[in-house]
């Protein structure tokens, strides 16, 4: 048995598949997060797995590292007419959960008494896909909080009414289904106080555009990294050339990401202790934090499935636990250098197979990847490597931890 299944075999199981979207602000931090649950046998989760996932969505998923410290962030949480009308809702903390409401929901005089009723209790309240030209809603929004709109369902003039029509109210608004970054702009211009949907992730490659002069070292490192000849001696040669690299990869080996303890005299002791398939790891790492222009939030997507892809592979017994890292880590890399994939791959030293994943998704590296991308956006019919469903979310769940360890990691101050 490997040593992440033995890890994760300790964790406490959940009945749901859950994964979070992030929700953004103005600035693009992180202002909360979207659950995306599903239940046993993809049924809807119920109020009872809700609950019972409750201390785990607080010890786990809601703390994230932004800005130099842990925060906490509330969760939206999708409800149905069901679960607003039972006499008693989870006993969840009411100030770090925001109750969705799907707009489709008829309304009627019951449930807008109830929803008046748990505003007054103190819950905090979300409407889903806002239609400014239903003027039966005016009358939830003396009571809803937030007002998500859906800006793939309406065109831009819809989209226009709804911001100006919410904005009179004085509810909070969010746009939502942002699939680029164009429309993130316009809904910047409207004035929306949150943003959610893939545009964080999505490339806007600049035609010709390098990496940086800063990175060329670093790339040269992951060239010889991927030498089978390699030593600790002519890694040490090249990192040597550059002071900052050299304190970062002195900084890894004493981590606690890494779970080491001990006394690093030279560069090339401290690479031995890390061993070639850890410094590859960390390469990469660097590779990443190296674009602090880009959000937080992109860096801490990428170190999540980096890892995912890892540990599933490893809970797959599929060779090479760390080529999948890689894989899942730079999948995203063209959007966080502007550089289109096809570019990128002429320019990274990386090997074939890693590239085939990376531009097509093919091959077993590709097939990891394919799926830990299904499970962050909440598509969790299509799984379907894991016979034991629940490893998936204990797999996540551990990769948000990790992220969230890294990034400490990575700020902390030189001594």
């Amino acid at each position: 048995m490997s040593k992440t299944r033995v890890l994760l075999e300790k964790e406490q199981k959940l009945e749901v598949l859950l994964a979070c979207r992030p929700i953004y602000t103005r600035g693009q931090d992180v202002a909360a997060l979207q659950l995306l649950v599903q239940g046993e046998n993809g049924k809807e989760a119920s109020l009872a797995d809700l609950e019972h996932s409750g201390p785990i969505i607080l010890g786990t998923y809601t703390s994230l590292f932004q800005k130099g410290r842990i925060k906490s962030v509330p969760s939206f949480l999708r409800v149905t007419e069901e679960m607003l009308m039972s006499p008693s809702l989870p006993s969840l903390p009411r100030r770090q959960y925001i109750l969705e409401i799907p707009g489709e929901l008829v309304l009627t005089s019951d449930l807008v008494e109830r929803l008046r009723d748990l505003a007054r209790r103190g819950y905090r309240l979300a409407l889903a896909d806002y239609d400014p030209d239903d003027d039966e809603l005016d009358v939830l929004l003396d009571i809803i909080h937030i007002v998500k709109v859906n800006t793939r369902a309406l065109d831009q003039a819809g989209v226009e009414r709804a911001a100006e029509r919410l904005r009179r109210h004085g509810v909070e608004r969010l746009a939502d289904h942002l699939d680029d970054r164009e429309v993130f702009r316009r809904c910047l211009d409207l004035g929306f106080d949150y943003y959610q949907g893939d545009f964080l992730s999505t490339p806007e490659p600049v035609k010709g555009k390098k990496i940086a002069a800063s990175n060329l070292l670093l790339l040269q490192l992951l060239s010889e990294l991927h030498n089978p000849d390699a030593s600790p001696a002519r890694l040490e040669q090249i990192a040597m050339k550059d002071a900052q690299l050299t304190w970062r990869i002195l900084k890894s080996v004493n981590s606690a990401a890494m779970g080491l303890r001990r006394e690093v005299n030279t560069l090339s002791h401290a690479i031995a202790l890390l061993g070639m398939d850890e410094l590859r790891r960390w390469a990469n790492l660097f590779l990443v934090e190296g674009a602090p222009d880009k959000p937080e939030a992109l860096a801490r997507e990428m170190l999540i499935r980096g890892r995912m892809c890892e540990t599933l592979s490893e809970l797959c017994d599929r060779p090479d636990p760390v080529d999948h890292f890689i894989v899942g880590l730079l999948s995203q890399l063209d959007t966080l250098l502007d550089i289109g994939m096809e570019e990128l791959m002429d320019q990274v030293p990386l090997n074939q197979s890693i590239k085939l994943a990376l531009l097509t998704r093919a091959g077993g590296l590709g097939e990891i990847l394919t799926e830990v991308e299904a499970y962050q956006a909440g598509r969790f019919d299509e799984l379907h490597l894991l016979k034991e469903r629940a490893y998936y979310e204990v797999a996540y769940r551990h990769s948000v931890a990790w992220a969230r360890q890294v990034q400490q990691v990575m700020r902390l101050p030189r001594r």
